[in-house]
Formats: C-alpha cells, sequence, structure tokens
C-alpha cells in the first residue's frame, strides 16, 4: 500500500542549514564591461566565483565580464556552467587515467 506523501522525503533530511545557505538564491550588483547590472546566483557558485577570482588573480567583475563576452545565453547560467568545469578540472587527476595510454 502506497504511503501518503508528507511533505518530506528522506534525501530532504541530509541536508544540513548550511547546504540550504549554499542553495539560497542571492542577488548582486557587479560591474560588467563598465555596466552596473545585477546577477542572481546561488551562494555556492558565489563562493566558487570568488574563488576562482582569487586564483586566477582577477576581480570577480572582471571575470564576470570574461564569461560575459565568451556566453552565447543566460548570464546567470553562463557563469554556473563556468563554475561548474573550473570545480570539474580541478578535481580531475594530472596525467592519463589509469589503465589509459597517453
Amino acid at each position: 500500500m502506497k504511503q501518503p506523501h508528507t511533505g518530506r522525503d528522506k534525501t530532504s533530511e541530509t541536508f544540513t542549514q548550511t547546504d540550504r545557505d549554499d542553495q539560497a538564491l542571492r542577488k548582486r550588483s557587479v560591474t560588467v564591461a563598465g555596466h552596473r547590472t545585477s546577477i542572481s546566483l546561488e551562494e555556492a557558485f558565489w563562493a566558487e566565483l570568488h574563488r576562482v577570482a582569487a586564483v586566477r588573480g582577477q576581480s570577480v567583475s572582471a571575470l564576470i565580464t570574461w564569461i560575459d563576452r565568451q556566453r552565447r545565453g543566460n548570464l546567470s547560467s553562463a557563469i554556473r556552467v563556468f563554475v561548474l568545469k573550473e570545480s570539474a578540472a580541478r578535481r580531475e587527476p594530472a596525467g592519463p587515467a589509469p589503465g589509459r595510454s597517453s
């Protein structure tokens, strides 16, 4: 017999308050290509964007301007994809995967 839906599932119980804070949408004003604009991103993406900018020795505005010049669609989406790719690249091991020739 199917159980009634209570509005909570087991996956939601694994999120901590920090996880919920990281998912919260934050709107920030930035300068992109010399113009002020507002961008909405989840806090986790803002934090990673700041980290990437610092590693590159750039301001967040300069990095967003660079992403803006490369994008094809929505700026917020382009930033999320950029951050995701940067994060994935950082996690990839150096050199070929075990069992593969170069």
